[in-house]
């Protein structure tokens, strides 16, 4: 399935593509020519024009075929090793997450969308990483999502306890395998509060696995995303997976559950981040990463990172 609006970009190619070096690199990685100009903002732009454009600009460099920002040349090495071991892992965790999504639906009727995000979206994967999900759920059940993508997490991380892990995703039980990205009620979509880049750019790499229809909405809610991105609006989606036959009943999941599971996940992600307490660098991580998804961060009380 495809979804189509029209496309309109009226900033000098230079200065897109130096916005979206600028983007990648608040994220960690950066891209090819080819793949940039696929992702650039403003609409796709020809992998020549991408050339031509990091020739013209200033502090922009070719380093290891990765668009990268001068300061970073020294990065780029690694983030091509990135790329190789996506190249390699991808595969078998698209195929795990695909079939992990299939039971998360069925139990969790409260879920309207998941799509696959972070870096195995991205294209930077590796063995040792876990498997971020972007979730759209029914209003008062985010809690209940992240619960729900833990349980059945912890559960999937037990019978793949094997898995490569590094010090983010080492765990004392059984490895950090999926983990819940963004959760977004229903109501927070229509509109988003926020329509940035960082926005746009977050809906548009996350590969849709279930709930189509939730997407296009929000996509229509939010018209101010396809000014960043109008690739929004003209991706595919091969890994959908069809609605399934039987799902559990809404019923047994009234919104009233939520306060109860908001305790009970907050104390298992407080208990998380205990586990992490010797790794500033995890720490760190951890907090540039839910920086980046405020006001959606779950369990954001005042002075926590």
């Amino acid at each position: 399935m495809v979804l189509r609006y029209s496309s309109a970009s009226g900033t000098a190619a230079s200065e897109r593509v130096r916005q979206t070096v600028a983007l990648l690199r608040r994220r960690g990685y950066a891209l090819s020519p080819r793949r940039l100009g696929e992702l650039c903002v403003g609409g796709p732009m020809a992998e020549t024009e991408v050339r031509w454009a990091v020739a013209a600009a200033e502090g922009l460099a070719l380093a290891g075929n990765l668009v990268v920002d001068r300061s970073d040349v020294d990065r780029a090495p690694d983030i091509s090793r990135r790329s190789v071991s996506h190249v390699t892992d991808a595969g078998e965790y698209l195929e795990m997450t695909v079939a992990f999504i299939r039971r998360l639906v069925v139990v969790a009727p409260f879920i309207q969308s998941v799509s696959i995000a972070g870096s195995l979206a991205s294209g930077g994967f590796r063995a040792s990483d876990d498997v971020d999900l972007n979730l759209i759920v029914d209003d008062g059940h985010r809690h209940l999502a992240y619960v729900a993508v833990n349980a059945l997490g912890l559960l999937h991380a037990v019978r793949h306890r094997d898995k490569p892990v590094d010090h983010l995703t080492r765990r004392p039980v059984a490895p950090r395998l999926m983990t819940a990205n963004l959760i977004l009620e229903r109501a927070q979509c229509l509109p988003l509060w926020r329509q940035d880049e960082d926005m746009a750019f977050e809906l548009m790499v996350a590969e849709p696995v279930f709930g189509i229809d939730a997407l296009i909405e929000v996509i229509d809610a939010n018209e101010p995303l396809l000014d960043h991105f109008p690739q929004l609006a003209d991706r595919s989606a091969p890994l959908l997976i069809d609605h399934p036959a039987r799902r559990l009943p809404a019923a047994l999941f009234p919104r009233v559950l939520d306060g109860a599971a908001r305790a009970l996940g907050e104390g298992a992600w407080n208990y998380m981040q205990w586990t992490r307490r010797h790794s500033p660098e995890a720490l760190a991580r951890v907090a540039y990463v839910r920086s980046t998804m405020r006001p959606y961060t779950l369990f954001d009380n005042p002075g926590s990172g």
